[in-house]
């Protein structure tokens, strides 16, 4: 039987030298709690010699309650010349206090040569006697070896020995790393096994993804006998990333039937992807295999209906299984399945013959050579069904609003000031805002005046705005579409609005945005 595959995160070292990727110290012990949590089995913190928030890390990450993941930190073998007891890398690695200390070694003879510029035997004897050192200091030591793939390629017997000096120094895993993500999968498989052979100890993959390849490559290397997996969430890292660990975790749960040292949280996938993006501020890639938004999103007409059927029909695993959810995408491409589908996903009971269906598509149709596009704007739509199908109220009228730029001179900024007015049962309310733009400030003016009649409005925040021009050949005179997404802190939406005034455009679709806000919560009461 195979063995549990050992999971290694390293989103917070080698996952945060990706261009962009910066984690604060709380957020660090945030990630370290969610890894935790979901079933990781080892989180490398950062690098033992490197800067002090790493440094810091290690400290504070002792006041957190684990309940199974270890600490590793990560450093290299001694100096040549230098034994470790005097190096000072090799001192921080002690001095970071984790249970285990990863370090890595050369071996590839063009690295020992041109870059440490030390004889092959020295390279030997400082593997060996790192790892030794460290184990005598009560650590565990996992033994990344760098580039091997590209020294197993030019010298097969001195990779080999290399190996074989962590090992007999007391490794607990040799990590084949792949260090420059330029090899392919199957030359991973081959070599990966051919070190199982001669080697006859645990063995582990650490993959790179430049030629894009990392997650295969980290499947291939498990397959060949490696029961150790590094990467990252997300696939953050230097320059193409790291291996992305959520594939990698659901592909060898769902389609390879391998174990794990714990029951992983594989319904919180997408979650945990989504939660380490925010904390490192970044965008989340709809992309992901998996946990991207696009990842069970349907748009032809034949695939909608053959998942309205039998989801497995186009789906090859359940969305649900990681978290994530089922898009039916709208477009005047769209057949009367896709409608069905979206209308029953929003909770409105209708029949496929249903005339409403029809009449759904046809002002879909007609909107779409308008220029709108429903694709990434499904609170739009959700308020384009609910008009046709009457049960759409106007919570408020619009009297009518103007914007003023002030531009001063000497000043780099320049101040936008909304004035809105609006009805609502009879009654107006007047507000005027200020913000950075145009946009802002009307987006602020708008809820000022919804405060006093709906509260809830206070939760809404405009979270994203983006802007295409449809015909630019039209120049000024050309149609704008803007989307914008919006949060209430516990759901997201977007919204869309389309005119040859960018103001006008953007107006429509930050309207629409309070508008689905005030339905859904009118539709929670009901």
């Amino acid at each position: 039987m195979s063995l549990p595959v050992c999971l290694y995160d390293t989103t917070l070292r080698d996952g945060a030298q990706g261009k962009g990727i910066s984690f604060s110290p709380a957020g660090k012990l945030q990630v370290a709690k969610l890894l935790d949590t979901f079933g990781i089995d080892l989180i490398e913190g950062g690098y033992a010699a490197s800067n002090p928030k790493d440094v810091a890390f290690f400290e504070d990450v002792k006041s957190l309650e684990l309940k199974h993941a270890r600490i590793a930190a990560f450093g290299s073998t001694r100096r040549a010349k230098i034994r470790p007891s005097e190096d000072q890398g090799c001192k921080a690695l002690i001095q970071a206090d984790t249970p285990v200390c990863t370090i890595f070694g050369k071996s590839w003879t063009l690295h020992v040569e041109e870059v440490l510029r030390t004889t092959r035997e020295e390279n030997l004897a400082m593997i060996a006697d790192t790892v030794d050192w460290l184990c005598q200091q009560g650590r565990e030591v996992v033994y990344d070896a760098e580039h091997f793939f590209d020294g197993y390629r030019a010298d097969p017997d001195y990779a080999l020995a290399t190996l074989a000096a962590a090992r007999d120094a007391g490794a607990s895993v040799l990590v084949l790393c792949d260090t420059n993500g330029g090899v392919l999968p199957h030359e991973i498989f081959r070599f990966t096994q051919e070190v199982k052979a001669a080697l006859g100890c645990p063995v582990g993959i650490h993959a790179h993804n430049d030629s894009g390849c990392g997650v295969a490559n980290s499947l291939e290397a498990i397959r060949a006998g490696a029961d150790h997996v590094q990467g990252t969430i997300n696939g953050y890292g230097e320059r193409c990333g790291n291996a992305d660990l959520v594939p990698v975790m659901a592909n060898l749960a769902f389609k390879m039937n391998r174990g794990f040292s714990s029951e992983l949280q594989l319904e919180k996938l997408t979650e945990l992807s989504r939660s380490i993006d925010e904390i490192a501020n970044q965008r989340p890639n709809p992309k992901l295999p998996y946990i991207g938004e696009h990842a069970f999103a349907h748009k032809a007409g034949m695939h909608v209906d053959g998942v309205r059927k039998n989801a497995s029909s186009f789906e090859h695993v359940p969305p649900d299984a990681v978290g994530n959810g089922r898009h039916i995408l709208i477009s005047e491409l769209s057949g009367s399945s896709n409608v069905l589908m979206k209308i029953l996903d929003m909770g409105v009971q209708v029949d496929k013959s249903s005339p409403e269906v029809r009449e759904v598509l046809n002002e879909l149709e007609r909107l779409e050579k308008d220029g709108y596009e429903f694709e990434g704007a499904d609170a739009s739509f959700y308020m384009l069904v609910q008009k046709v199908l009457k049960n759409h109220r106007s919570f408020f009228d619009v009297v009518g609003y103007r914007i003023i730029n002030e531009y001063r001179e000497g000043e780099q900024d320049h101040l936008a000031e909304a004035s809105v007015k609006i009805l609502v049962d009879g009654e107006t309310e007047y507000t005027v805002a200020e913000g950075d733009g145009p946009v802002a400030a009307l987006d602020l003016a708008l809820r000022k005046a919804l405060a006093r009649f709906f509260p809830v409005i206070a939760e809404v925040k405009l979270t994203d705005f983006r802007v295409r021009i449809l015909d630019p050949e039209h120049s000024t005179l050309a149609k704008t579409r803007v989307l914008i997404e919006s949060t209430d802190g516990k759901r997201t939406w977007n919204t869309t609005g389309v005119s040859e005034n960018l103001i006008d455009a953007s107006w429509e679709a930050l309207v629409e945005s309070v508008e689905y806000k005030l339905f859904l919560e009118e539709s929670s009461q009901d």
